[in-house]
């Protein structure tokens, strides 16, 4: 394949799904001739369509792959998803969004999942593009019938269920892959070239941080408050701290410091205030959306993406945002799970009888992570919520921390910056330049395009050709389940309280220290579901 030319301004710029809006991909790009056969194409079905599913989607369709069945518990948001794709921003015509829409409309469609997978013959492959809560029970259903897998980020709500999508994929030997797109960029093979080269010296601490969230967080659940005062300040057994170093304390009623409008009241009739009366659109099947997650009333706070800030089906911006920029120091370092981890944040979103439901606005996570031979123990630093790593030495006046997120690898000879999905890589001091540009290329790269002078990584078409033998996904269970992993023992460190440090055995995926987070490793599925 003839190698783009470009600048290295250009080759440190990033993509966006935009630049998928605007691609044709070449037959070259993907490794075949200008005709595909259809023994050659890959027949793909797809859970959770209208969201990032569409991108995931449209990238297999424009390479030549088949779409042959939809799986979706709201398809009118699908259709209006996908009408909204048909045009570019700038108004002209989309023909990739044309192709998919063609493609979601041959597809058969299924609200159940299961039902898709038990019925749909012919299935090679399945993307699952749900919210976060449901990722592992439709992966590992599908890998227990033989089908590989292409799930989105994180791959799973909890720590147990991550292990087990860790082992199941192992047994099965099916092809997985994880949606963070960033990892099979150019720049994640030269982030972790530069890095293991020594170029910035042995590595003993790593800051990551995101302006996210961008959704409701650390807002209350809609209801009204009880009628019993004292059911009101009685909280289940192991509930989750939400303010100080009381976990599960009742809340006091509304005390008066000079005004009546506490931030408990304020929480309390804001509740009230947005409860409404609201009932699921015909088009969603709401018992579908809630899935293994307890049960809970319909809001149109809640779905459609919003899902990402409550408890009960999202990961938060750590779970979010973490596979795009713990990623890169994660890969590069070699970190395997963390041997400790604590955490802080602003208050969580509670219910009516205070108990948590939506992650906090802000949060704060340390990771502690053994010595690797001879590589030196390293912690690393999650921010998010608008929080950002402190200024180092090192950095010009001139270069400002990126507000909306990135990550600084702190070496003894200097320091490595980079944006989220491991874009614009850069060393400090500069001069370290000259010797990185010596160093050899050590990591196969993915195919790629450039799209409006930005390279952009094929990640589904990777997962696509591994799973018809050519070559390999770079982002498989076995890499991609450990870094899952790491990111919910954040939140599982989180739950278990303030102040408190968790200590973690990887080998048994067991909490060493304390008994109170081993409920925040698991989590109990609905009537009628399981793992």
């Amino acid at each position: 394949m003839k190698k783009d030319k470009i600048t290295r301004r250009t080759f440190v710029a990033g993509t966006t799904g935009a630049a998928l809006s605007a691609m044709i991909v070449p037959r070259h790009a993907l490794g075949g001739s200008s005709h595909q056969a259809p023994s050659d194409k890959l027949n793909v079905a797809v859970v959770g369509c209208g969201g990032q599913g569409i991108n995931d989607a449209m990238e297999l369709v424009v390479a030549g792959d088949n779409i042959v069945a939809l799986a979706d518990v709201d398809f009118d948001y699908v259709d209006k998803a996908t009408a909204s794709r048909l045009v570019n921003r700038d108004g002209t015509a989309n023909p990739n969004a044309a192709k998919l829409q063609e493609a979601y409309g041959k597809a058969k469609r299924y609200a159940d999942f299961r039902k898709m997978l038990e019925e749909q013959k012919g299935i090679d492959a399945v993307i699952i593009a749900t919210p976060d809560h449901t990722h592992a029970v439709i992966a590992k259903t599908a890998m227990e019938l033989g089908k590989h897998v292409y799930v989105e980020k994180p791959l799973a709500w909890s720590v147990q269920e991550a292990r087990v999508l860790r082992e199941t994929a192992k047994r099965v030997k099916v092809v997985t892959q994880m949606g963070n797109q960033g990892h099979s960029s150019d720049e994640a093979c030269l982030i972790n070239e530069w890095i293991q080269a020594g170029i910035i010296g042995e590595v003993r601490e790593v800051y990551a941080w995101t302006n996210r969230p961008i959704w409701p967080q650390g807002v209350p659940r809609p209801g009204k408050p009880p009628s019993s005062p004292i059911a009101a300040a009685t909280p289940p057994a192991g509930a989750i701290p939400t303010t100080g170093n009381a976990p599960g304390a009742p809340p006091p009623q509304f005390a008066d410091f000079g005004n009546q409008w506490s931030q408990r009241r304020v929480n309390r009739e804001t509740a009230k205030a947005i409860l409404g009366e609201y009932k699921a659109p015909a088009t969603l099947n709401w018992d579908l959306f809630l899935g293994p997650a307890p049960e809970v009333d319909y809001h149109p706070i809640y779905h459609p993406f919003n899902w990402r800030g409550w408890v009960d089906w999202g990961t938060g911006a750590l779970g979010d945002m973490g596979a795009h920029l713990i990623d890169h120091p994660f890969w590069a370092l070699g970190l395997g799970l963390p041997t400790a981890v604590e955490a802080t944040s602003t208050p969580w979103g509670a219910d009516t009888r205070n108990n948590p439901v939506s992650h906090p606005l802000a949060t704060q996570a340390v990771f502690h992570f053994a010595a690797r031979g001879k590589q030196p123990p390293v912690k690393l630093i999650w921010l998010d919520g608008g929080l950002m790593a402190p200024r180092h030495e090192l950095l010009p006046d001139n270069v400002p921390l990126r507000s909306a997120g990135g990550v600084m690898i702190v070496g003894e000879k200097g320091i490595l910056t980079h944006n989220d999905y491991g874009r614009n890589p850069r060393l400090y001091p500069e001069s370290l330049m000259e010797a990185a540009l010596k160093v050899p290329q050590k990591y196969e790269r993915v195919d790629s395009l450039v799209v409006n002078e930005r390279k952009m990584a094929l990640h589904r078409v990777n997962w696509a050709k591994a799973c018809k033998g050519q070559g390999k996904a770079s982002t498989p269970f076995e890499y991609a389940t450990m870094l899952t992993e790491t990111m919910l023992l954040g939140i599982a460190a989180l739950k278990t309280g303030q102040g408190k440090q968790i200590r973690y055995d990887g080998e048994t995926g067991k909490v060493t220290n304390t008994s109170d987070a081993d409920q925040h490793l698991q989590r109990e599925y609905r009537k009628g579901w399981s793992l």
